[in-house]
């Protein structure tokens, strides 16, 4: 049996980079917050808008929650910013982490990982969002960690994988 290395295409790193990242920031962007949205309303019977307004509260603190339509449009503006950047560093280092770990999946579950982490315990907490009483819940933790796997990490990596290795068998 042959092993068979894979190298980034050169023809596609450069020219249609900032475009197969944002098409993929939007796919995947709209995957987690389709879950988020349906993880809510199954859990609290609620639509969409408090979730929208608990993401622009990570700029506007607690009057993000007393506002209207414009703290949800802020919200959904943040929502997939966010989104575009953590694709774009994916995009970015994918080369280098598919060298290391061979296999788009795993980089896909452990690129949901590193995010649930950074966003849970740097960013929300370094925001203007209010902390909440509550306190560490291990199952929301586990479900939000898998909706970043499998909306974010494992999608995104996986088109990734496509963007510099087109030529590569779709194989597990």
């Amino acid at each position: 049996m042959m092993a068979t290395t894979l190298t980034p295409s050169p023809v596609r790193q450069g020219k249609n980079l900032f475009s197969a990242i944002s098409w993929a920031a939007l796919l995947v962007g709209t995957l987690d917050i389709t879950a988020a949205m349906t993880k809510f309303y199954l859990e609290r019977d609620l639509g969409p808008s408090p979730i929208f307004k608990f993401i622009s509260s990570g700029v506007f603190g607690r009057q993000a929650f007393t506002g209207g339509t414009l703290m949800i449009i802020w919200g959904l503006v943040f929502h997939y910013i966010i989104t575009f950047l953590f694709t774009t560093f994916l995009f970015l280092i994918y080369p280098r982490l598919s060298t290391l770990l061979k296999n788009k999946y795993v980089i896909g579950i452990l690129y949901g990982l590193f995010i649930w982490v950074i966003m849970n315990r740097i960013i929300v907490p370094l925001s203007n969002t209010p902390v909440s009483k509550a306190g560490f819940d291990a199952r929301d933790a586990i479900i939000q960690a898998l909706i970043l796997i499998t909306m974010i990490g494992i999608p995104a990596s996986w088109l990734a994988h496509r963007y510099y290795y087109p030529a590569s068998p779709d194989k597990i």
